[in-house]
């Protein structure tokens, strides 16, 4: 994402991160292209988590997506985008009362990084702009997910109720490492009780746990 902000031309850069009070109008300001990044950002992760949770319904999706594109999250990204800093070089030189407060605002950082994907998404395409998001937003996703299913918790009580431990190990990794898989066994004794794949060690040790507890339920 960081590459696409760079190369967004001047114009359009300096519309994504211009604030309201900047501009004589309005309408060139962040505020349009905030809309829109915003559709393309909710798109863009959806499109994602689609094919990643296939045995999982539409309300833990959009539990998942809710926090992962909530306004913490993307103030998160903003700020590891340099999105303040982007947004002083976009603030008039001649009024540096008017800068600090709408940078240092969560709400206006939230925006103004769905400005800066509305702002690619202008530029690049869909395509390009989704892709870019989506590995923005990585890190936020996996916070959701584990979040909303923290099958490794529940399932390290219940072993610990029986003197058991559970230990994870990655037996397969595969893709590009824009694209990873990977494998993970989960064992108790040395003996495989779960095993899951996901696009992080994380996902695919939470899918583990969970096939784990089934076992367990099922014994």
């Amino acid at each position: 994402m960081r590459s696409l902000l760079d190369q967004l031309p001047d114009e359009l850069e300096s519309q994504a991160f211009s604030h309201a009070s900047w501009v004589e109008d309005r309408a060139t300001s962040y505020e349009r292209l905030a809309f829109l990044g915003d559709s393309v950002l909710n798109l863009a992760v959806s499109t994602s988590l689609f094919p990643r949770f296939g045995r999982h319904g539409a309300g833990s999706l959009t539990k998942i997506r809710a926090q992962a594109v909530s306004r913490r999250s993307c103030v998160e990204v903003a700020r590891e985008l340099n999105v303040p800093e982007r947004m002083r070089a976009a603030a008039p030189v001649n009024q540096p009362h008017l800068v600090e407060a709408p940078v240092s605002s969560e709400s206006v950082l939230a925006e103004a990084i769905e400005a800066g994907i509305g702002a690619c998404f202008m530029q690049f395409g869909y395509e390009r702009t989704a892709e870019a998001v989506v590995a923005a937003f990585e890190p936020q996703v996996e916070e959701a997910v584990a979040t909303m299913f923290d099958f490794k918790s529940e399932l390290q009580e219940r072993l610990a109720r029986r003197g058991e431990v559970v230990i994870y190990t990655v037996v397969d990794e595969q893709g590009p490492p824009h694209d990873r898989r990977f494998e993970t066994v989960a064992e108790v004794g040395g003996q495989p009780i779960g095993q899951g794949s996901g696009r992080s060690k994380k996902e695919s040790e939470q899918e583990a746990a969970k096939e784990a507890l089934t076992q367990l339920d099922d014994a």
